[in-house]
């Protein structure tokens, strides 16, 4: 089992991550699930007494108010007071939503992150980003606020389907295209079936841990984490609003390629990258870029009502606070 020290947190990576879930001096405790958690992974957490399960419906579709408004009524029927904890079990939109209840629940109780992702090991539950969609808009509404601690089990990879794990893959293709030319090579030369996913998410989330930790708030460093979501967003958000909802690691794909068609690295850097991409994944049709405006106008990284991009600028490296104006796009 690896430790990981972030700002005032620990990230626990390993088999044995779970054992270090603590949930003494607290009031009450509350599970936050949903059905594919519920029954594949509720199961593997240690044993303790009094607490409730919360099961929200599976979905970016669900990560909105109205779900929120049942999280919260759960809890204030339960009586829960600030004194209590919340442990998110899930992916992604558990994490998020998760998180975001916890921190504005009488202005805040403690929350333990416990992702069964890929997506959410290396990304979502690490950072303290928290927040929903609202109005078609991706994470719209959210805040910053750290967890109590986040457990990562790789066990929990087994428990997902090929294409969830594919999905997440493509924030450790993120990761090292920013910031790791060693692991772009290191993932570009394995086939996907053999990579050690061990090493995969220890490094994955090295990476991001060590941006965040210099720049916590997004004021500069972290946006790099930005590549690929400025479109990805976009395109998520399309597909979402059309009803027929894309898995958000497809999204960041598709994303990718378009920022780094953007990026002023060589063309032969962009052809591997690209080809990378559309020979291991597959992903659903690209939007036109004209009904990707009306989201992209909205982004909340936006400055000046110009779309800000984080670019590489060659793999390994990345530059970020590249604005264009729409006309330019």
């Amino acid at each position: 089992m690896k430790e990981i020290a972030s700002s005032d947190y620990s990230i626990w990576i390993g088999e044995n991550s779970l054992s270090k879930l603590d949930v003494s001096g607290y009031s009450k405790i509350a599970i936050l699930v949903d059905e594919n958690t519920k029954r594949d992974c509720l199961h593997k957490l240690p044993k303790f007494n009094d607490f409730i399960i919360i099961e929200i419906k599976s979905g970016e579709e669900h990560k909105n108010i109205t779900t929120c408004n049942f999280i919260w009524e759960e809890l204030t029927n339960n009586h829960f007071e600030r004194n209590s904890l919340l442990i998110n079990l899930g992916g992604g939109v558990i994490g998020d939503m998760g998180g975001f209840c916890a921190s504005t629940y009488k202005r805040g109780i403690d929350f333990i992150q416990i992702p069964t992702t890929l997506l959410a090991m290396v990304d979502a539950s690490i950072g303290g980003k928290l927040g929903i969609d609202f109005n078609g808009l991706k994470n719209q509404i959210g805040l910053f606020n750290n967890p109590k601690s986040v457990l990562v089990n790789p066990k929990f990879l087994k428990t997902l389907h090929d294409n969830k794990l594919k999905s997440g893959f493509a924030e450790v293709v993120k990761h090292a295209l920013i910031s790791d030319n060693n692991l772009w090579e290191e993932l570009t030369s394995t086939p996907f079936d053999i990579l050690d996913w061990g090493a995969i998410i220890l490094t994955s989330i090295q990476i991001k841990n060590n941006i965040i930790l210099s720049d916590p708030f997004e004021k500069k460093n972290r946006k790099k984490l930005n590549f690929g979501h400025t479109f990805g967003h976009a395109i998520e958000s399309y597909y979402l609003e059309k009803g027929t909802p894309i898995l958000h690691g497809e999204a960041v794909y598709m994303g990718m390629i378009l920022e780094t068609e953007l990026s002023p690295i060589p063309k032969e850097d962009k052809n591997e990258i690209k080809n990378y991409i559309l020979s291991n994944f597959t992903l659903a049709h690209t939007p036109k870029k004209s009904n990707l405006l009306p989201f992209l106008m909205n982004d909340k990284k936006n400055v000046q009502g110009k779309i800000n991009f984080s670019l590489l600028n060659e793999i390994g490296d990345c530059s970020i606070d590249n604005l264009f104006s729409i006309n330019e796009l």
